[in-house]
């Protein structure tokens, strides 16, 4: 990846594979940092939609995080229907 030139106004377009790998799109608000070191930051301020942000507190990461390890390891059991599904439960 080769670098990137200032344009007019400061824009700097980001790499395809940058944007790609951030999950960026168009319109999404980036932040910029300067670096003691004289380096610029870019950080991502993606903005959760209120009805979703249930999804994005740490407790339902970790929750999810963990079911997707469970998931992998083969640590779950399927059914064919909702009905078999119900008669497995507890009673």
């Amino acid at each position: 990846m080769g670098p990137a030139r200032l344009r007019a106004k400061g824009q700097v377009t980001i790499p395809e594979e940058i944007r790609e790998a951030a999950r960026l799109e168009e319109g999404d608000p980036i932040a910029f940092e300067l670096q003691n070191d004289g380096t610029i930051l870019l950080r991502p301020q993606k903005v959760v939609d209120a009805s979703q942000a249930w999804f994005w507190t740490p407790d339902w990461i970790a929750g999810e995080r963990q079911a997707s390890f469970e998931i992998e390891q083969g640590k779950v059991t399927t059914f064919k229907t909702g009905d078999e599904f119900v008669d497995s439960l507890p009673d």
